[in-house]
């Protein structure tokens, strides 16, 4: 009777373990979920002012056509990539998105006419604001990916997650180029 007892505790706290460790994956599951809608909704706001910044910057940059068209074309890639759950592709469409920004900003720098505009500096002001917060997102969405990674391979969580279909998420990561130090002086070549 008392082996009996033993046992069935045994297998109570086994159950109760695999329970706790089910619940801590589907947290971290939904936390990336999280971070992710969170970085979701910051690029879908510069998204929204980006057609406003183009269309502001085209009234006096007839001659600079090509950068905006760069911007739009990147906006679209990125915008595919998100409605796709691509995260991957999210990275490469905002690596050119960022440079194409980097671009026009230089060049509203080497135009007086576009650098005293209050509605561009209101709208690259914006802008800027939300690449910061977009980083930020960004850090704490790799984070929880890297927290859900390496809790679905450590011992004994590994056979929970397996049982239940638990997948690695994917980095947000991006181009070597975004990721160097800007050359402000090839920004400002034409």
């Amino acid at each position: 009777m008392l082996t009996a007892f033993i046992w069935l505790a045994a297998g109570l706290a086994l159950i109760a373990y695999g329970i706790n460790v089910y619940n801590g994956l589907v947290n971290l599951r939904h936390g990336v979920s999280k971070a992710w809608s969170n970085i979701d909704v910051l690029l879908k706001q510069r998204h929204d002012e980006l057609p406003k910044l183009v269309e502001t910057c085209r009234q006096y940059m007839q001659f600079e056509k090509s950068a905006l068209e760069q911007i739009m074309a990147a906006r679209a890639g990125s915008q595919q990539a998100r409605e796709a759950g691509d995260v991957k592709g999210v990275g490469a469409a905002e690596s050119l998105l960022r440079g194409s920004l980097g671009s026009v900003v230089a060049t509203v720098e080497a135009y007086p006419e576009l650098k005293a505009n209050q509605s561009i500096q209101q709208l690259l002001g914006r802008i800027t604001g939300l690449e910061n917060a977009i980083a930020d997102r960004r850090e704490l969405y790799n984070e929880t990916v890297n927290l859900n990674n390496v809790r679905i391979e450590q011992f004994p969580d590994v056979l929970v997650a397996r049982l239940f279909a638990f997948r690695p998420a994917e980095l947000l990561r991006f181009s070597a180029a975004e990721t160097s130090d800007v050359d402000v002086h090839a920004l400002f070549r034409r």
